[in-house]
């Protein structure tokens, strides 16, 4: 499945996010900063991409962890998935936590995250004062786990 998208480059320099392979869902997203950027341990940080998009009104644009970056540095985006709306128009930013106990530092054009364009199923609720029962009914949290 396809779908168009309008991309706006903020600086001329800035790349366009790309599929690293043919079989990719992700398009790598990378860094638009004019130093390098450092996250303490436990803090986050907002970074820039230098990009802003327009996706279709039926679709949003999902902001991803990259896995190399969780597994060797534990760096994650701390809203996962972050929402990229479809009447946003404002520039990507992606919002990064360093889990690890060291600095981490972020060069101008590091792949920071993954972008993941996602259709959109819209929801009308109808007011009810009984739910049909289920064999899970109401157990919650760890209630599936159970032998």
């Amino acid at each position: 499945m396809k779908t168009k998208a309008l991309i706006k480059k903020l600086y001329s320099e800035v790349n366009i996010p790309k599929y690293k392979t043919p079989g990719s869902s992700g398009l790598d997203i990378k860094a638009f900063i004019n130093k390098d950027l450092i996250i303490k341990p436990l803090k986050t940080a907002l970074v820039p991409t230098g990009i802003s998009v327009a996706v279709e009104e039926n679709m949003e644009i999902q902001i991803r962890p990259r896995s190399g970056l969780a597994v060797n540095n534990k760096i994650t985006v701390l809203n996962t998935p972050g929402t990229i709306d479809s009447d946003y128009r404002g520039e990507i930013k992606v919002i990064l936590i360093n889990f690890d106990d060291t600095d981490f530092v972020i060069k101008n054009g590091d792949r920071i995250a993954q972008m993941i364009v996602c259709p959109i199923v819209k929801i009308d609720f109808e007011l009810s004062d009984e739910l049909p029962n289920t064999l899970r009914g109401m157990e919650g949290f760890g209630s599936t786990g159970k032998n």
